[in-house]
């Protein structure tokens, strides 16, 4: 069995357990160690796939077709390394399978309870996923906050795993020491409730990550490590800071990384070799030019609804030692406003997916505004199909075409239902998901973007470019550069007279890290830098670089 770190968080909501546990997973793979990291969340839904990204946020998707939380894409960014549906774990997945297995009589009459059969199969999640990745060290995020009712099964269990393996079991809890400014203090009670609230359920904190605006004294860790009961070495800061990516740092200063070595009994070595990260971390935070590029979305309000589309721009940034200013644009004031004002001076324009007729009509404009100024397009998922709609209408001639998730009536439905999809009633788990291969076509700039023929891609989506009218939207220009391997679906289009305009069926963000951004990001923010340039002669930097979450750590 691996050395098992859970990590569970106090107060409020919102404290970066995500990024916490991502980054830790990160120290410690630097310090040679394998690691997995998994996500326990409390809700009855079995996944986040039919969750309104108002209340979720982005919908990450596996290589093997698992709808998970978005904490699962922090988790490959940070220790660069693919996840399987294993490593999210919800309530609703608990429950689901215990009452399935009462249903068909597997527990011979007896009655199902919390405890034991909940608790047993939480722990029998945690433990199948350590074996099967053969990890040194298995990181378990709960989600929630201690004291939420629906978390408590997930804290019983993780209390009884201590109790079987005690040598083997660390917790981190992560906490918040808000800075009073009337009173111009730091305030440690709501931390030492938090961890009374822990300890009340059988649990004690064994390092504590205090998140704060401001740093800590040494007066105040001694006084958190009192009422706390841990070492003052083991309150360590988090403070904010101007990007996510700088968290490893601070926490690897901080001694977390050392002190969970330590405590587990793991092999110390040499430390962490932090070289190439912050390298990264640098050329995130000391750009030396900057663009600007529209993000044209239906989500525009929930920033965690275009989480790895965010990160991937951070990436594909740092790759060009360049700082992406976005600016967020709602497709319904498109409608209303007009592309041409809504877009005005911009470098790039990107369209991402979403569900539901509200604010098409702005998505369809903003492609029509970019293919005729020459502004660089990128579409993912329900950008490739308005781009689709707009050459159709404007380009060959077909006033009604649309998507048949829009309208029923079009005779030119250049967009449909998958023929697979057409028998699919259930909403969750049914979309087209997971990696699919896609061939490009030679001499396109998917193919040079890329730089090679074929690629595999995440998918999440329903409906695709109907092969019924291919031949007259290539007749009139269209390039299909992309197909799925194996099947005619069209994958990516492309126009070959403008500057920069390509969209994608799939989710090439949910594989972008930053040692690796997606190519196509990449592509994309080289030609919006490009056009920048050309625009204004002057692609430098104007204003200092700030965080794209606004203040970071998750």
């Amino acid at each position: 069995m691996a050395k098992l770190v859970v990590v569970t968080g106090g107060v409020v909501s919102s404290l970066g357990k995500g990024i916490a546990a991502a980054s830790l997973g990160l120290l410690l793979k630097a310090r040679g160690l394998r690691v997995t990291i998994q996500k326990l969340d409390p809700y009855l839904n079995i996944d986040p796939g039919t969750m309104s990204p108002f209340q979720h946020g982005e919908v990450f998707v596996t290589d093997d077709g698992a709808e998970t939380d978005l904490d699962l894409g922090h988790y490959e960014r940070f220790i660069q390394s693919s996840v399987t549906r294993s490593h999210n774990v919800t309530a609703g997945q608990i429950y689901d399978s215990i009452l399935s297995r009462e249903r068909r009589g597997d527990y011979l009459g007896r009655t199902v309870q919390v405890i034991p059969h909940v608790t047993d199969e939480i722990k029998r999640r945690i433990q199948s996923l350590s074996l099967t990745t053969e990890a040194d060290v298995h990181i378990v995020e709960i989600g929630g906050t201690v004291g939420d009712i629906e978390s408590l099964p997930f804290l019983e269990a993780m209390r009884q795993l201590k109790l079987e393996q005690r040598r083997d079991v660390l917790f981190v809890h992560v906490t918040l020491v808000p800075y009073i400014r009337a009173a111009g203090e730091l305030k440690t009670k709501p931390t030492q409730h938090s961890v009374k609230e822990l300890r009340e359920i059988g649990i004690q904190a064994d390092v504590l990550l205090c998140r704060s605006e401001t740093p800590l004294g040494s007066d105040v860790r001694e006084k958190i490590a009192l009422f706390c009961n841990v070492p003052t070495e083991a309150v360590i800061a988090a403070t904010d800071v101007s990007s996510i990516y700088e968290v490893p740092g601070v926490f690897h200063e901080g001694g977390l990384d050392a002190l969970v070595v330590n405590m587990l009994g793991l092999p110390e070595g040499d430390g962490p070799d932090l070289a190439r990260w912050e390298d990264f971390v640098s050329r995130v935070t000391r750009p030396e030019r900057e663009c600007e590029i529209a993000v044209v979305g239906k989500y525009t309000h929930v920033r965690d609804a275009y989480k790895s589309i965010i990160e991937s721009f951070v990436h594909a940034g740092a790759a060009h030692k360049a700082h992406v200013r976005l600016r967020w644009v709602e497709s319904t004031d498109i409608e209303q406003r007009g592309a041409a004002a809504c877009l005005a001076d911009v470098d790039g324009v990107l369209v991402p997916g979403g569900f539901g007729e509200r604010g098409i009509e702005g998505k369809i404009a903003t492609a029509k505004h970019a293919r005729e100024t020459g502004i660089p397009y990128f579409g993912i998922c329900l950008g490739l199909q308005v781009a689709v709609v707009e050459f159709a209408r404007s380009i060959v001639g077909w006033a009604d075409a649309h998507s048949s998730e829009f309208d029923s009536t079009s005779e030119h439905k250049v967009i449909d239902l998958l023929p697979d999809q057409a028998g699919v009633t259930e909403k969750g788990g049914t979309m087209r998901l997971g990696s699919y291969r896609c061939t490009l076509r030679e001499g396109t700039l998917a193919a040079r973007t890329y730089g090679k023929s074929e690629v595999e891609e995440r998918h999440r989506h329903r409906y695709e470019l109907n092969n019924r009218f291919a031949q007259q939207l290539t007749s009139r220009g269209l390039v299909l550069s992309g197909r799925c391997v194996g099947r005619e679906l069209v994958e990516i289009v492309e126009l070959p007279d403008h500057p920069w305009f390509l969209a994608v069926q799939f989710h090439p963000e949910l594989k972008s890290r930053p040692f690796e951004p997606h190519p196509l990001f990449t592509g994309f923010v080289g030609a919006a830098l490009e056009r920048r340039r050309a625009r204004t002669g002057d692609d430098s930097l104007v204003e200092a670089p700030h965080s794209l979450h606004e203040r970071a750590h998750g």
